[in-house]
């Protein structure tokens, strides 16, 4: 298994006025949907491809909800999730309010087993 990456220039945000510097960044070969998940999830399991699609459907409809009631999910060694908002500031803390929030980003954090999984990567320039 090889990522590959491309070479990119970047300037520093902190200081613009320094030299750019050349990074690699990460390209994505393909996009594999998730149908093709499924199926890998199937194919290695003893769950059949549609009950493998009703969990993952499921998990579509649970966490938002879980999160939406301000919780984290925490899925164990695979990650977790949770909410951070865009949000407008106010002057006056007597202003802040629901309409000061702007936007809704979830987030995710793996967990040790998922980032132990990604340890042996190999990169490779595209």
């Amino acid at each position: 298994m090889s990522v590959k990456f491309n070479v990119v220039e970047r300037g520093n945000p902190s200081n613009p006025s320094a030299p750019k510097k050349f990074y690699p960044s990460v390209v994505a070969t393909d996009k594999v949907r998730m149908r093709g998940i499924v199926k890998r999830v199937a194919e290695m399991s003893t769950v059949s491809s549609a009950d493998a699609m009703a969990v993952v459907e499921a998990f579509l409809t649970v966490i938002p909800d879980v999160l939406g009631q301000g919780n984290i999910v925490d899925l164990g060694e695979f990650g977790s999730f949770w909410l951070r908002i865009k949000t407008e500031g106010e002057e006056d803390e007597d202003d802040v309010g629901p309409a000061n929030v702007t936007g809704v980003l979830p987030r995710f954090r793996p967990g040790k087993e998922f980032k132990k999984k990604l340890q042996g990567l190999v990169f490779k320039k595209a």
